[in-house]
């Protein structure tokens, strides 16, 4: 028997096949990354990190959480979207489970290293938690598992919640629970005296800022999504209002 000859016509036809295939699905919205787990020994609430939510669950999201890395963080405006993820099932058959989604939030920065890591730019990749990744990953695996995602529609309970931090004249107010696209573009914020809005700028993750004195006033808050959706959030703090206090609107976007 003669040594298999492969001609170069059938490898051209093999490659346009295999680039089909990865055109296809991207075509329908989805796109290959890579995930791992982290706070594997931390209370999965709390893995809130650069995006500022001190407890996921209470913020509206609950477990099911992910830090994600350069390319798709935005420098924190990612903050509050959700992905789609199943785990690539056809490269992975031994650690992936077959037809498992689960719908992640991500609230936290998967940094770079530098050195050709998962989470150095171009890589897409998602640092899950515990919980989330073994509902679409088999127990045992402790390592890195193929998957495709796609951006979805948050799906939250009750309306956008203001957590307001800061001190005097300097207001910071943490943004959660907003449905949609769920990453926050714009925040603009009126007093009860003032009737002017002011815009606010990201201070970092979730967190928006103003140096506007608007103590013992009734707060109210004009939000744009990235994908250009706007809602008004009338008079939604009270004018009792003190700095560690959380208020929920009725509105919401979907």
């Amino acid at each position: 028997m003669g040594p298999l000859v492969i001609s170069s016509s059938f490898l051209l036809y093999l490659f346009l096949v295999l680039s089909a295939v990865r055109i296809h699905v991207q075509a329908n919205g989805w796109l290959n990354a890579h995930a791992t787990f982290y706070g594997a020994n931390q209370n999965p609430t709390s893995l809130g990190g650069a995006c500022g939510y001190d407890n996921t669950f209470h913020a509206g999201f609950g477990v099911n959480t992910a830090a994600v890395s350069t390319m798709l963080f935005r420098g924190g405006e990612v903050c509050g979207a959700c992905y789609q993820v199943i785990c690539d099932y056809q490269t992975d058959p031994k650690w992936c489970l077959r037809s498992r989604s689960v719908t992640v939030t991500a609230t936290n920065f998967c940094p770079p290293n530098n050195h050709g890591g998962w989470c150095d730019p171009p890589h897409h990749h998602f640092d899950m938690s515990m919980p989330a990744f073994f509902r679409i990953a088999r127990q045992g695996n402790e390592g890195i598992v193929p998957v495709l995602y796609r951006r979805v529609a948050c799906k939250r309970r009750g309306g956008v919640r203001f957590t307001l931090k800061g001190q005097s004249n300097f207001n910071m107010v943490m943004i959660s629970n907003v449905g949609g696209s769920g990453d926050v573009k714009g925040v603009w914020i009126r007093g009860s005296r003032s009737g002017t809005w002011l815009p606010m700028h990201r201070n970092w993750g979730a967190n928006w800022q103003s140096s506007a004195d608007l103590r013992n006033q009734r707060l109210s808050f004009k939000m744009t999504l990235v994908d250009g959706k706007t809602l008004v959030f009338l008079n939604v703090v009270p004018s009792t209002w003190r700095f560690g206090q959380t208020f929920s609107s009725h509105n919401q976007f979907f």
